[in-house]
């Protein structure tokens, strides 16, 4: 892993997420190197030239934030790496931004796939309005360690408990789902009793990364590649169509809390539209 410590001039920066309107990544990179992540889009903007998970830039800011920028405001950590990746035990970058963040009046969503975050509980229990949400996709920890270098599922879902028996308020993010492999209702009985909420969000495939999961897909589970030529090469919805249905009617059945991202351009465009009158 090739390591850059490079200094910045803020560490805010606005968000068109859906749910935030500000986003912190105190990182450049991430040595997950999830096979999906749409994150390594950010080549095209930083000059990096060698393979996505195989670099990273701590980011080092001399200037505090500025927290009535965030007062009754959103803020997210992190969109386009994970802030609790295992550099972040080293460099402490994250830590320094929720010491900061422990006196401002805002609310604040943490996304990771790591147990580090256990490491900062002195601090999230102090932050007013926080929500912490696990990636987890799958229970299968062979197909985990075949995507990702993040923590087991086993430590992600302990994490969770932890999280959850300390007062913090939990969200399981099941992303990306993987078609006919993700099962959900599994991932749900098996953390419900300490998971507040569920956000949903469908794996899409574009640029380098397409090649790379199809051809995964077709070796490991050739059973499934039709529906993956389908929905991917040609194009069809009718299976994201479907599961966002049996989403709904199962957790409102069950009474479970949700969020479905399935059609997340969509409600990135809508906000960008609605900021345009604002």
């Amino acid at each position: 892993m090739k390591v850059n410590v490079k200094e910045v001039k803020d560490y805010l920066t606005k968000s068109n997420l859906p749910a935030s309107d500000y986003v912190i990544n105190p990182y450049i990179g991430c040595s997950h190197a999830c096979k999906y992540c749409y994150a390594c889009f950010m080549k095209r903007f930083t000059g990096h030239t060698e393979e996505w998970g195989t670099f990273l830039d701590v980011k080092v800011c001399k200037k505090p934030i500025n927290l009535k920028r965030l007062a009754n405001k959103n803020v997210f950590l992190s969109s386009v790496t994970d802030c609790y990746n295992m550099y972040e035990e080293k460099y402490r970058v994250t830590r320094d931004i929720i010491e900061q963040l422990v006196d401002a009046d805002c609310s604040v969503g943490i996304s990771t796939k790591s147990k580090l975050i256990l490491r900062d509980m002195d601090l999230l229990k102090r932050l007013k309005d926080l929500k912490v949400s696990m990636s987890i996709n799958t229970l299968d920890e062979e197909f985990r360690k075949d995507m990702d270098y993040a923590s087991s599922i086993a430590d992600r879902i302990a994490t969770l408990k932890e999280l959850h028996n300390q007062g913090i308020y939990t969200v399981l993010f099941m992303s990306p789902i993987f078609p006919y492999i993700t099962d959900f209702t599994s991932i749900i009985e098996a953390t419900n009793e300490f998971v507040e909420e569920y956000w949903f969000e469908n794996l899409n495939l574009r640029g380098s990364y397409k090649k790379v999961i199809l051809d995964y897909i077709f070796e490991k589970y050739p059973e499934y590649a039709p529906a993956y030529q389908a929905i991917y090469v040609n194009g069809q919805k009718d299976y994201w169509e479907a599961l966002a249905l049996e989403i709904e009617d199962y957790c409102r059945e069950k009474g479970i809390k949700h969020r479905n991202y399935f059609y997340h351009e969509k409600l990135v465009k809508e906000k960008i539209e609605k900021n345009k009158f604002s």
